[in-house]
């Protein structure tokens, strides 16, 4: 079992098969030694778990729970991008995340650190990364929360 594997065993994930891309996109494209993983939302068994805007609709908290899972599917697409190898995974340059945000609401950071933590607890230091946390009026399919992110790669002969 992988290294990356490993730590999500210990976390008591196992990552679902990748969510099908939504629109005319793919869900990673890899150029070079860098990956970009596609805006992720927070799907599980294909039901969308946390829907409208920050906080009337959804709490900061459930976002936050909400932003995790985008990552936990982030790195789902991620690992049938690389044949199943997350050791490829040299580190996580920058993360997106965008939250459906109520006017004057100004905690996306908050919302934010549920995907940068976890991003840390699978790879440790190498999970460490820029970030923009972004609040917006409405997100595909309703979702409260989207991340996206890019990655380093190391190459696959190593």
């Amino acid at each position: 079992m992988s290294r990356v594997e490993t730590a999500l065993e210990a976390l008591g994930i196992a990552l679902p098969e990748p969510p099908a891309p939504v629109a005319a996109y793919v869900p990673v494209r890899i150029a070079g030694s860098m990956a970009f993983v596609s805006g992720q939302v927070p799907m599980q068994g294909g039901v969308l778990q946390a829907t409208g805007p920050v906080p009337s609709q959804v709490s900061p908290d459930a976002a936050a729970d909400a932003a995790r899972l985008c990552v936990i599917n982030a790195l789902a697409a991620l690992k049938a991008a690389l044949d199943g190898d997350l050791d490829r995974v040299e580190g996580i340059v920058r993360v997106g995340v965008f939250v459906a945000s109520d006017a004057g609401f100004a905690g996306q950071p908050q919302v934010a650190d549920g995907a940068s933590q976890l991003l840390v607890e699978v790879l440790g230091t190498a999970g460490k990364h820029a970030r923009a946390a972004l609040g917006c009026i409405a997100l595909p399919l309703g979702a409260s929360v989207e991340v996206e992110l890019i990655a380093a790669l190391r190459d696959a002969s190593n």
